[in-house]
């Protein structure tokens, strides 16, 4: 008998049945992921934070609303799945640092859906890294010694994959420190943004 591949609606109907590492969830396992076959932008972002868990929408919090303004879109246009995918590193909030802030990601998420849902979206043409952990889950060995060094190498990594710090209250302090990347990532950001959302469209 001859097997039909598995579709990416299937698929993600089992990621968000996972339970892998429901111990460790203080909320429980809600798995928060969107894509479709059609997506020409992914946005590879971290870990949900409480809202995003209790809305099941990812980045419905202000750092959403802070990437969402660099890549100057509105809500309905980030939202539409049909041209973006949001693929997280941990698919499920991680809990409290004690020490402050969000835990990382589960580090069980990435190897186990990762590679299977990317393999269904054929026609993304820029991928945003959103955070030091998506850079590490996604670039590997690529990715250089800190996000820093990683950011500001963007050039190296056109004209498919931008890395991006992740949008959280912190990175204003990171961006005054590092203010090249206003001048010179978010220009270009939005130009890539833009030009891939309307290809095909005009």
């Amino acid at each position: 008998m001859i097997q039909t591949a598995e579709t990416l609606p299937a698929l993600l109907a089992r990621v968000r049945q996972c339970d892998v590492c429901v111990q460790h969830l203080p909320l429980g396992p809600r798995p928060v992921v969107r894509a479709a076959t059609s997506a020409k932008l992914l946005i590879v972002g971290q870990a949900p934070g409480t809202k995003v868990h209790e809305t099941g929408i990812p980045w419905n919090d202000p750092s959403g609303e802070r990437l969402r303004d660099w890549l100057g879109l509105s809500p309905e246009a980030f939202y539409d799945t049909s041209n973006i995918a949001i693929i997280p590193t941990g698919f499920c909030y991680p809990g409290r640092d004690p020490k402050g802030g969000d835990l990382p990601p589960r580090s069980e998420c990435a190897p186990l859906w990762h590679a299977q849902i990317f393999s269904h979206l054929k026609n993304v043409e820029l991928t945003l890294l959103v955070g030091m952990y998506a850079q590490k889950a996604v670039l590997g060995p690529k990715m250089l010694r800190t996000m820093t060094e990683t950011i500001r190498a963007w050039r190296s990594f056109q004209p498919n994959i931008l890395p991006l710090p992740h949008p959280s209250w912190r990175t204003l302090h990171w961006a005054r420190k590092n203010p090249w990347f206003e001048a010179e990532v978010l220009p270009e950001l939005k130009t890539r943004v833009y030009a891939t959302l309307s290809a095909g469209n005009t």
